[in-house]
């Protein structure tokens, strides 16, 4: 009975068996699921559904509308996105077919980490997540992604050991720009040795804390024209075998430890290229070197000097060098011209321009906004300034930005604003508020775009009182300037890349701070798109508030010098809580050094479980001084300004981010 039972039943669990073994049709996780359930939460990090462009992941969003994110179907063919019925499609989200292809959330507020399960994305090309907040180490799973071929984290907080795996992309991989972090230790090299990586082409490792001696194994990438290490920790010496990069154009290895005599080839480059290292470093382009080189080039000068026809032809050898030397540097600077061109064509992502409605330019991150958007967008007026009005705007898939709507006859003309405005648009840090696109209307109405921020401002947070505003303790003080200073020296050393820059209009009411006391600066460049009488208006206004530097009698001559004044009135706002306006900042603390007072002029709120000394509260305010002496010159700059801050750090930084240290027990910090 029993056996005739089991013939029955094992047909059964045959098929159950051959069920389970088998793989289940159409059961793949999608691209968009493993963005929604893995890597939207982990960029977010604490701040969740409240970051303003990873809200429109969501699969009540058409997938045309996820912003940062570029889609194709698994044969190849691109996701269009240009039509009105793919921007509504919902049922796009459930398409197990389409694949991501790029992530581009460059300057997006990110605070995670990064997820690993991007290593599952397996047509993705582009990750660029440069300029946020990301923390923890490379992921490992990275090196699994087998198409990706622009890798970007530059400029957020990722720290440790670089894994080997990384070198695992070189098939497709074209750039790699992981600067300003925090990654140390030595360079690894690519598991397999004599890997060439014959695709990459843009390496920048800089601002990091790699060590160890020269990663040799660099001159096997043999299609490198950029190659960028400055500002790490290496040492020992250049190694000659640099000269087989025949492609490349761009060298910095500044800011390291090398020594030793520069090779041959270092000729090439400016002495930028390698400024900032041992002072044992040298021959040319840098200073000639002592001892046993130097003495070896006399040498050689003595005997060649025997004959005349040996100078004679020391002569003509050096002629046809110089010559040539001029040709190539002729040559090079049309290749740079030509280059700066193009950087600048391709900093201007798409133009979306309609007969009698006018045209939309669009820069990196605006990718989603289209003319459509922009003109149905619902505004309302959250500022007026001397140059025009700013709203903030509902767009209809439930996105917000800002527009900053310039008064009429406030503006240069289009042509003359062009060259400003795509500097601006490259302009990418986390201390900016960044420009998403430019309109120019049909009646020459314009409008700058930019992301919406949903904070208050430094002015608002020091001398409003308010139910529910947040203690404005040290800690978070400090952290405010910090940002601040980092935005401002950011501009100052050409970040964008259109070289120094200054910000213009540096004040309380131009800094905006989130509810974790993250500053962004509004407004950086504006005063250059003005008219004379309109930029000068707004001069009057810095010099009213009190901000205006001594030296500034027009708004044109706006530099970095007079930012650092700026600066300096507004850490000493935040020292004292006191309106500069209103009050000689400055004279009120020379006036309490005079009169052996100075613990009295800090604010009363900032003094609260603080040791002025011993936490940098005195540091701070001869800072704020140094920042607003009358000469310009003597003033320091803000990379200077940004390394004493960061140096004299608040003891005790628990309270920074609790969110029931508040004025009031009512309402929320923002």
């Amino acid at each position: 009975m029993a056996s005739s039972l089991l013939l029955l039943l094992l047909p059964l669990i045959l098929c159950r068996f051959m069920a389970l073994a088998a793989p289940t049709v159409g059961s793949e996780v999608s691209d968009a699921v493993v963005l929604l359930g893995k890597i939207k939460p982990a960029l977010a990090g604490a701040g969740g559904d409240d970051n303003l462009q990873l809200s429109s992941w969501n699969s009540s969003v058409p997938l045309c509308l996820w912003r940062g994110v570029e889609w194709a179907f698994s044969d190849g063919t691109p996701l269009a996105c240009a039509g009105r019925l793919e921007r509504a499609n919902l049922s796009l989200v459930r398409d197990h077919s389409l694949q991501v292809t790029a992530l581009r959330l460059p300057a997006a507020g990110l605070a995670g980490a990064v997820p690993r399960e991007i290593g599952e994305l397996s047509s993705l090309r582009s990750l660029v997540l440069g300029v946020n907040s990301l923390v923890g180490s490379f992921p490992l799973e990275l090196g699994n992604s087998p198409e990706l071929a622009e890798l970007d984290l530059s400029g957020n907080l990722l720290g440790g050991f670089l894994p080997p795996s990384i070198w695992n992309l070189c098939g497709h991989l074209t750039a790699l720009r992981l600067r300003g972090n925090n990654f140390s230790g030595g360079l690894p090299p690519p598991a397999v040795r004599n890997t060439s990586c014959e695709e990459l082409r843009f390496l920048d490792l800089g601002g990091n804390r790699f060590q160890g001696e020269f990663p040799e194994f660099l001159t096997g990438f043999r299609r490198l024209s950029e190659l960028d290490l400055g500002g790490n920790l290496f040492s020992g010496d250049i190694p000659s075998s640099l000269a087989d990069l025949a492609d490349l154009g761009k060298l910095n290895l500044s800011g390291n430890n090398f020594t030793g005599m520069l090779p041959a080839f270092a000729g090439r480059f400016a002495a930028e290229a390698f400024a900032g290292n041992s002072p044992e470093l040298c021959g040319p382009p840098l200073g000639e070197c002592r001892g046993g080189a130097h003495t070896g080039a006399a040498k050689g000068r003595t005997h060649t000097s025997s004959g005349v026809v040996a100078g004679i032809v020391i002569g003509l050898m050096a002629g046809l060098v110089v010559a040539v030397s001029l040709c190539i540097g002729w040559a090079q600077g049309r290749r740079r011209s030509r280059g700066r061109a193009a950087a600048e064509e391709e900093e201007e992502v798409g133009v979306d321009e309609a007969a009698g409605e006018g045209k939309l330019v669009v820069f990196h991150g605006g990718e989603h906004l289209t003319l459509e958007d922009v003109l149905n967008a619902t505004g309302q007026v959250i500022e007026k300034a001397v140059y025009g009005t700013v709203y903030k705007a509902k767009l209809a898939d439930g996105g917000t930005i800002a527009l900053r709507l310039l008064r009429e006859g406030s503006c240069l003309n289009r042509a003359a604003c062009l060259p400003v405005l795509r500097l601006l648009g490259r302009a990418r840090h986390e201390n900016l508020v960044p420009l998403r696109a430019f309109y120019e209307g049909s009646r020459g109405e314009k409008l700058l775009i930019y992301d919406y921020f949903p904070n208050r401002t430094l002015d608002d947070l020091l001398h409003e009182a308010r139910v529910g505003r947040p203690v404005l303790n040290w800690a978070r003080r400090h952290k405010i300037a910090l940002g601040v200073a980092r935005g401002l020296a950011y501009l100052h050393a050409g970040g964008s890349g259109g070289g120094a820059e200054s910000h213009g209009d540096l004040r309380a009411r131009s800094v905006l701070v989130d509810e974790l006391f993250v500053a962004r600066l509004t407004e950086n460049g504006v005063h250059r798109l003005l008219v004379a009488e309109v930029a000068e208006e707004m001069l009057a206004g810095a010099k009213a508030a009190g901000y205006k530097a001594p030296e500034l009698q027009r708004m044109k001559r706006s530099c970095a010098r007079s930012d650092v004044y700026s600066f300096g009135i507004l850490l000493l706002e935040m020292l004292m809580g006191k309106r500069p306006g209103r009050e000689d900042l400055p004279g009120l603390v020379k006036m309490a050094v005079l009169e052996e007072t100075t613990m009295e002029i800090f604010d009363g709120e900032l003094l609260k479980g603080v040791r002025p000394m011993e936490d940098g509260l005195v540091n701070a305010l001869k800072l704020a001084m140094g920042c607003c002496a009358p000469v310009p010159s003597v003033r320091p700059d803000m990379a200077e300004v940004v390394r004493q801050l960061e140096e004299n750090r608040p003891r005790n930084r628990s309270t920074l981010y609790s969110p029931a240290d508040t004025r009031s027990e009512a309402g929320t910090p923002f």
